[in-house]
Order: structure tokens, then C-alpha cells, then sequence
């Protein structure tokens, strides 16, 4: 691959809507950061090439070497680590680059739902799944892949219009912890078989006049079994969870609010929500 077309994916790295086709059509995601890199590279995902100002060249070395000994580039060839002044990056790239380096990675193929569900935890199966619905903004999609990992959440559904947990801004708030956590996409929703074919209860975290509060809820069997599955849905920032999907859902919850205020961020609320139905191992 020459200079040129190496350069182009990391081109308007801003335009959002272009990225989204872009990336989608080369079968790749951009990783953010030294850390993001090296989460990635970790993982075992695959570098098309790496760009970067020369001072951070001596950072990256090892997990450049690593990096080389994964999959790369299509013809075989050692992964290029395309080197220039930051003034170039911010040219090339539409931002300031002051995170260290990017990479070009390839995009992983998703697995079915069905498998993602049991083959989590080494295939003993997912305990706790989220299911991200229709969110459009990154920052909340990584930010509750963040919380997920932390706070012991198996596997992670988004539904077919969710933004892209790759995206640049998700991966980076992640913190690259959507290298973790196992996760796909559903291709159609709500459809709730194959959560229900796995044992997971279907929850709706909503405001339903008759939604049970979330520290009720955790005390039932349901949550404190040690054979319990849940599945939690957490819905769009705006308009909250559709129609549909509350009515598949086998439960409705609340978090239950003071102080005037009648609900939390969705990034915010996964987080509360991942707590309070953790599971101890």
C-alpha cells in the first residue's frame, strides 16, 4: 500500500458521517492514544499502520513490535509507522494530535448474538449483559463500555442504528476497555430470543409508572440466584426505550431519583444500574 493511501485513513477524521462510511467500506477503526494502541494490539487486533510525532516513536516501540506480530497489512508486509511533525498530523487528521499516536486497525468480524452469550467468561456463558439501544452519541457508548468493564458486565449487545462502539471518540472514552468486553451487534430489534434461549431475563431500565425501583429489584431472586442472567437495556439519551422493547421486556426498573431530578445520563445510569446487579464471583 503506498503513502498516499495510508495517509487517507486518517483523513477529516472529525467528519463523523464520513467516518462512519469510510470506515465501515475499508474494514477498519482508528485507535487513539498510546494506551487505546497497546489495549488493542493486546487484544490481538490487527494494525494496518501506525502514525504518529517522532517523540512518541520511542514510546511505542514495544507495542510496535508487538503490533508485528500480529496480521497486518494485506500482503503480508510489516505494518508502516508513518512519522511527522505535529503540525503535519493536525494538517492530515483535522485535530491536534495530543494524545500521543493513532493506528489504523482492522475491524474484527462480529460474532452472532448467540455465541457472544456463551461463549463469554471462557464459554461458561454471560451473567450480566447490557444492551445499548438506538444511542447516538459515542461519549455515552464508550463511557458505558468503561462501566461495563469495570463493574462486571459479560457481554455487550448494541442494537442496529446504536453509534459505533469503534468510533474514535467511543474507543478513547472507553479507555479501550471495548476491546474487553466481548460485544456485537443485533441485526434486528427488539428481538429478544436469543437472550431468552441463553436463561437472561430481559430488563428495561425505564420510567414506567409501574417500573420496580432498581434496589427492590436487586434484592429478588432473579438478580441474587447463583444461576441468575440478566440482560439490562438501557435506551437512547432523549426519548428513552422503545415501545416494543418495554413491552418484550420481562421487568421494568427505575432508578429511583431525589432532588427534583427525574432521571440520570444513560452513560450514568448503566453505571448505577452495572452496581446494583453485579455479580460476585
Amino acid at each position: 500500500m503506498s503513502g498516499p493511501a495510508l495517509l487517507a485513513d486518517y483523513t477529516r477524521l472529525t467528519d463523523v458521517a464520513l467516518r462512519r462510511r469510510l470506515e465501515t467500506e475499508r474494514g477498519l477503526y482508528m485507535a487513539e492514544s498510546t494506551r487505546v494502541i497497546a489495549r488493542a494490539v493486546e487484544a490481538g487486533h490487527s494494525p494496518r499502520s501506525f502514525l504518529m510525532a517522532e517523540r512518541h516513536w520511542e514510546e511505542m516501540r514495544p507495542v510496535i513490535a508487538a503490533a508485528r506480530g500480529c496480521e497486518g497489512r494485506d500482503d503480508g508486509g510489516p505494518v508502516p509507522v508513518l512519522l511527522a511533525c505535529e503540525e503535519l498530523l493536525e494538517t492530515i487528521t483535522g485535530f491536534h494530535l495530543h494524545r500521543g499516536a493513532l493506528a489504523a486497525m482492522n475491524r474484527p468480524a462480529l460474532v452472532d448474538v448467540s455465541r457472544l452469550l456463551a461463549s463469554a467468561r471462557g464459554g461458561r456463558g454471560a451473567r450480566r449483559v447490557a444492551v445499548l439501544e438506538d444511542l447516538v452519541d459515542h461519549t455515552n457508548v464508550g463511557a458505558a463500555f468503561r462501566s461495563a468493564a469495570a463493574l462486571g458486565v459479560d457481554a455487550v449487545l448494541v442494537t442496529p442504528r446504536c453509534a459505533d462502539p469503534l468510533y474514535r471518540r467511543s474507543v478513547r472514552v472507553s479507555m479501550g476497555t471495548v476491546f474487553q468486553v466481548p460485544w456485537t451487534r443485533a441485526p434486528r430489534w427488539p428481538a429478544t430470543d436469543e437472550l431468552h434461549d441463553a436463561g437472561c431475563s430481559v430488563v428495561a431500565l425505564a420510567l414506567s409508572d409501574d417500573a420496580v425501583d432498581l434496589d427492590d429489584f436487586a434484592a429478588r431472586p432473579v438478580c441474587t440466584a447463583p444461576d441468575s442472567k440478566i440482560a439490562l437495556v438501557l435506551g437512547t439519551e432523549g426519548d428513552g426505550l422503545r415501545r416494543r422493547t418495554l413491552a418484550a421486556a420481562d421487568y421494568v426498573v427505575r432508578i429511583p431519583m431525589t432532588g427534583a431530578v427525574d432521571s440520570l445520563n444513560v452513560a450514568a445510569a448503566a453505571a448505577v444500574a452495572f452496581w446494583a446487579v453485579r455479580v460476585e464471583d
